[in-house]
Formats: C-alpha cells, sequence, structure tokens
C-alpha cells in the first residue's frame, strides 16, 4: 500500500469502543460469549466465503474454547478487514499489520441494526460478563450433587465439562470416596486454570534461572545459588502487583486451583507460596517453581511433608513437565527415581531439558547427552525415547569457545522448538482439559468397580478381618478379577501397591455397593454426551 493512500492512524481506544457496540449487538444473549450461532448471523454480514470465515473463527478461537470473548472477537474483525482487502487470512497476516492503520471491516445492513440496538447495552454490561469474571458456573459447584444445570447455560466446553462433572461424574466419585484415593472433588477454579508448567530436577540445573530467562525479569521470591536454595513450591501467575502470598492463603482461596494441596497438611502450604506480578506472558501460562530434589536420606527424612505425593498433585494440573538436568548431574538418585515414577500416567507431558550445554565441548556433550539417554531408559519405562532439549537456557551469552560454532546453532534450535512448545500450550489448554477430564472419568469408573467388588468378597457375618486381609495380600488377583469380568483396560488401572496401603486403612464392609445406573451414566456420559459436546462447540463452519 502506497504512502500517498495510505489510511490515518485509528486510536485504538476508539477500535475498541467500536468493536464493543458490534460485539454487543453480535452477542444476543448477552452473556459475553459469541458462540457459534450468533457468529453464523454476524459474519454473514462481512460477505466473505465459508472457507474463508472457517480460517477467520479457527485463528480468533486459538484456544478452542468453542466461543469468542470480546478480544477474540476483536481479532476476528481485524482478519475479516484483512481479509477484504484481499490478504491471506493467516496468524503471520495480523501478526505483522499496522493495526493501528486498521480500518473496520464493511458489514452488510450493520449500521441499520446498530441503530435499533442502540442504548440497549451499554459498555458496562459486556465487560462485566466477560467470560473470565463470569461467576454464574462457579455457583454450580455449591449446589447439589447431581442437580441439573439448564442447557442453556452452557456457553462453552469448558461449561459442558462442568455441567457433566456436577450432574454425572461427581457423585460417582463421592460414592466411592475417589477423592480419598486418587485426587480431591474438582472445583469450579480447576476448571478455569490457566495452563500450568512444572519444573522439577535436582538443585542447582538452573529451574528458577529457566523461568526467569522466559520472563526475562526476576520474579518476587526468587532465589538462584550453586546451593539448594529454591526450599519451596512456588507458582508463578499474573497478579495486579508484585507480591508473594502464603501457602495456607492460597489453598483457601476459591479463585484459585490450589484447594486439594490442603491435605498435604501445614507442614507443606508452610513450604507452598504464590508469586504474583503483571506480566503478558503469565496472563497465559502460570510456572510452578519447585525444590531441587536431594540425594540420600535428606530427601525422606529432612522434608516434613509428602513431597513425591504433592509432585504427583502438580502433575496431574499441568500441561507440560520439563524435567532439568545439567552435565555434571546426570546420576538419578533413588529419591528422583521416585519423585519421575510418581509421574505415571503424564508420560505424554513430559519434555527432558539438558541445561547448561555450553558448560561441555562438543565431544563431552555428545557422550553426556548418550549417558543421558542410558540413565533416562532404566527410569521411564516407555519403549519411545523421550524428546531432549539440549542448550543453555539463561540470559548470559552462550560460551563459544566451548559449544563452537555448531553448537551455538544447535542451542538456538533447540531453544526455538523449545519455545515453539511452550507457546503450543495455551492453543492445546481446552484439548487438554478435555483430555484430563476423560481420564479422570475412566480412572473414577475403575475405581468404583473395585470398591464395590472388594465390598462383594466380604463374608455376610464372620470372619471379616481375616477376609479383608486376605483381598489386601491378593490384590493384584482381584484386579485381574474385576478386569476380566467387566472387560476393562488394564492400563485403566491404579498401581496395585499404592491401593494396597490406601485400603488397609479401611473397612472394606463399609464401602458402597456398586450402582449401575450411576456407572451407566458414566459411561453415557463419556460416550455420548462428551462428543456431543464438541460437536457443538466446534468451528461453526466445519
Amino acid at each position: 500500500m502506497g504512502s500517498d493512500s495510505s489510511p490515518k492512524k485509528w486510536n485504538l481506544k476508539k477500535q475498541r469502543n467500536t468493536y464493543l457496540q458490534w460485539f454487543s449487538l453480535a452477542d444476543e444473549d448477552g452473556d459475553g460469549r459469541l458462540t457459534g450461532n450468533d457468529a453464523l448471523k454476524f459474519f454473514a454480514m462481512s460477505n466473505l466465503s465459508k472457507p474463508e470465515l472457517k480460517q477467520v473463527w479457527a485463528i480468533a478461537d486459538s484456544k478452542r474454547q468453542g466461543y469468542l470473548g470480546f478480544y477474540e472477537f476483536m481479532t476476528a474483525m481485524q482478519l475479516v478487514s484483512l481479509a477484504q482487502a484481499g490478504n491471506e487470512i493467516s496468524q503471520d497476516t495480523i501478526s505483522n499489520a499496522d493495526l493501528e492503520r486498521l480500518q473496520p471491516p464493511t458489514m452488510e445492513g450493520l449500521a441499520k441494526k446498530l441503530k435499533k440496538h442502540s442504548g440497549s447495552k451499554g459498555e458496562s454490561a459486556i465487560v462485566a460478563c466477560h467470560p473470565a469474571e463470569s461467576p454464574i458456573p462457579a455457583s454450580w459447584f455449591n449446589s447439589k450433587s447431581g442437580k441439573k444445570i439448564p442447557l442453556k447455560s452452557v456457553t462453552s466446553i469448558v461449561d459442558g465439562l462442568k455441567k457433566s462433572y456436577i450432574e454425572k461424574l461427581r457423585p460417582l466419585e463421592k460414592t466411592y470416596q475417589f477423592q480419598d484415593f486418587v485426587s480431591p472433588l474438582l472445583t469450579s477454579s480447576d476448571f478455569d486454570a490457566k495452563p500450568m508448567v512444572m519444573l522439577l530436577g535436582q538443585y542447582s540445573t538452573g529451574k528458577t534461572t529457566f523461568i526467569k530467562h522466559l520472563l526475562k525479569t526476576s520474579y518476587p521470591g526468587a532465589h538462584i545459588g550453586p546451593e539448594p536454595t529454591t526450599d519451596r513450591f512456588v507458582v508463578i501467575t499474573s497478579g495486579p502487583d508484585e507480591r508473594c502470598i502464603p501457602g495456607n492463603t492460597i489453598a483457601v482461596q476459591a479463585d484459585m486451583p490450589y484447594s486439594g494441596l490442603s491435605s498435604f497438611g501445614t507442614a507443606f502450604l508452610s513450604k507452598f507460596e504464590c508469586s504474583q506480578m503483571p506480566h503478558p506472558l503469565l496472563e497465559h501460562v502460570t510456572f510452578v517453581d519447585t525444590p531441587g530434589v536431594l540425594s540420600g536420606e535428606k530427601q525422606r527424612t529432612q522434608r516434613s511433608y509428602d513431597f513425591t505425593g504433592v509432585t504427583s498433585w502438580f502433575a496431574a494440573k499441568c500441561d507440560l513437565i520439563l524435567l532439568l538436568f545439567d552435565p555434571h548431574k546426570l546420576d538419578i538418585s533413588d529419591e528422583f527415581k521416585r519423585v519421575i515414577g510418581s509421574l505415571r500416567g503424564h508420560d505424554d507431558k513430559i519434555r527432558i531439558v539438558l541445561n547448561k550445554a555450553d558448560q561441555v565441548d562438543a565431544q563431552q556433550l555428545m557422550r553426556v547427552y548418550g549417558a543421558l539417554l542410558w540413565s533416562l531408559g532404566k527410569v521411564l519405562n516407555t519403549p519411545e525415547v523421550m524428546r531432549v532439549y539440549i542448550g543453555s537456557f539463561n540470559d548470559k551469552p552462550i560460551r563459544e569457545t566451548a559449544a563452537g560454532p555448531l553448537g551455538m546453532k544447535l542451542f538456538q534450535k533447540e531453544q526455538d522448538d523449545l519455545l515453539s512448545d511452550l507457546n503450543d500450550i495455551p492453543k492445546k489448554a481446552c484439548d487438554r482439559r478435555i483430555n484430563e477430564f476423560v481420564k479422570r472419568a475412566r480412572a473414577a469408573k475403575v475405581h468404583a468397580h473395585i470398591v464395590s467388588h472388594l465390598k462383594k468378597e466380604m463374608p455376610a457375618l464372620m470372619g471379616k478381618a481375616k477376609a479383608q486381609q486376605k483381598l489386601l495380600d491378593s490384590l493384584d488377583e482381584q484386579f485381574a478379577k474385576v478386569q476380566k469380568e467387566l472387560h476393562l483396560p488394564p492400563g485403566d488401572f491404579p498401581s496395585v501397591e499404592e491401593y494396597r496401603e490406601l485400603l488397609s486403612s479401611y473397612n472394606f464392609d463399609k464401602f458402597e455397593k456398586l450402582r449401575p445406573k450411576m456407572v451407566q451414566g458414566v459411561d453415557d456420559m463419556l460416550a455420548y454426551d462428551i462428543p456431543e459436546l464438541l460437536k457443538k462447540f466446534r468451528n461453526p463452519y466445519d
């Protein structure tokens, strides 16, 4: 576009106000969420083709939530404007566009509709209904378990998952005490939480430095040194100001997804804190910095809480788990092996990072890489080789004397790959949430079958203690029996040893009998409700 015909700069505040009016008109039910049906009517005024509008929606709803909030709507309108000007509809096009000079798209018949609509809804009403602040779904969790939620209240995939959980899955979990065996009951904040990335590793492998490198600044409460400096679990999240919030306070905040950590007691909560700061990256992702895994008896005896249990809890909530190593700390101690073992079932989330790789030369690096894979092969019982990112993830320039020109290129490519993996997290967050929800439903169903089977095997009158001990001793056989009778996948069953330890403190006779109707409800949810939900909130132009 030549400089003579260049449009005048369009004030961003003016843009926002104009698009707020449009959004208010498009969002017919006024809930701050533009769903597929609303979009079909409004976007039709642009006169773009169906394939073009399909691409517009795909880019605007990059998180695959099934709706457009106000800011996603703005992105969609900017894409429509670019498409009308003959530009290709892509993420690069909007990233490189001069949005201040970009005029609003031409929407046929919009002016007439705006005249009709004017005055019916103000800006404050729209902002108050922004989905991130919508209080309605949170109140569902305070209602009676199994209570029916009206279908019209469901305006996103996450809302649909909440509805399914409250109506069908939570009653099953409560009946068979799933929260005492596997995972605490979910709250509204668990569904609404931002994606999380947890960093694990032995001390001084560069976990805190890695987070600082990504944020390009320090965060409140960050400590770095060659000795074990991070002595607590720190959640780094966005907030209006820079401050540290103690663990006991975070655990009782309804809008934060950490209430489940209360089960680890005050000993853990005193070693847990939340570091808040305003940062654009933290608007989309939360980081979890962890204490370095110690070696020897220190790990077990000097920590007053269940370190492995806490890492396992976070692993279930996280979208990505980074295991950090450095070339001088390749040895995987028994304690670190136990921590890695606690990540069982989350193999798809694990990424290995060989940090500080510029501290050795190219020949040594080759040997270090081989040794690391060999060590991991004995701990991670998977036939596939884990993805290992090699680099030096800190703010210092790479030591070219050690790395050499080839190493410099390699480190840069590896860093770009890892950053690309991290950038994809918010886009995959909704898919991950569905995946974790289905995984939880399957685990709850298997748990219900195990518990009800143990109850059924107990004698009616005499010899109960002896019968219970016999069942505990032959728990692996009981698991096999349940699996064979009900044709359940072996991969859905928990660890026999862990369950044996948990079951030993329960009276099997007090467990609930199997309620086929309740289990059938969860089966129907997995077979029909969730596929229907995904179909309802897919790209409306599919």
